[in-house]
């Protein structure tokens, strides 16, 4: 797949990469356009969810005209935490498919397939669960460009609607910029 070195790209765009649980379910060839319209309003909720739960500062960065802004962002820290907490019960309790590693964005995604892997050409919907306190998974249906001979499965999506396209797009740009960050901020061990 992806060894860590560089930009995530996937279909020549940005991609969000992570070790997440996955699932292929087989469609039919000729998707019910209600099925495919509720696919696009859960995706919506599911992305905006997961953005939420992301977008948490840091207490060093407090605005000094905010008298209130440690407090709210100690509240802050705490619902996450009671999500997270929340999310592993119902994880528990919900079973989900096993953790692969995944590379994804509007367009596509990359990850180990299932057995039997599906033949090239099968329609389908990739389950991707984001966040454990997220229920449902992010449902985006695509065909088999691919299955490699290790078992790499590449899925080419349909087109999964604007909203759905930028909140994605918004989920791999976040992601890389924190990558890029970490690593600037990493250690450098020393010379000599």
């Amino acid at each position: 797949m992806y060894d860590g070195s560089d930009t995530v790209i996937l279909f020549e765009e940005l991609a969000y990469q992570d070790i997440l649980p996955v699932a292929w379910r087989a469609l039919p060839d000729e998707i019910d356009p209600d099925l495919a319209a509720s696919y696009l309003a859960s995706n919506v909720r599911v992305l905006q969810a997961a953005t939420a739960l992301q977008e948490y500062g840091s207490l060093e960065k407090l605005d000094e005209n905010a008298p209130y802004a440690a407090d709210f962002m100690r509240i802050e820290l705490k619902i996450n935490l009671l999500l997270d907490v929340v999310g592993r019960l119902l994880a528990a309790n919900q079973p989900r498919p096993p953790a692969v590693a995944i590379r994804f964005n509007a367009l596509g995604a990359t990850f180990q397939a299932p057995s039997p892997p599906p033949r090239p050409g099968a329609q389908g919907a990739v389950e991707i669960y984001l966040r454990e306190c997220v229920v449902e998974p992010l449902r985006l249906i695509g065909r088999v460009a691919n299955v490699s001979s290790t078992g790499e499965l590449k899925v080419r999506f349909l087109p999964p609607g604007e909203a759905v396209s930028d909140l994605l797009e918004k989920l791999a740009f976040r992601r890389h910029r924190r990558q890029v960050a970490g690593s600037r901020n990493a250690p450098r061990p020393r010379r000599g």
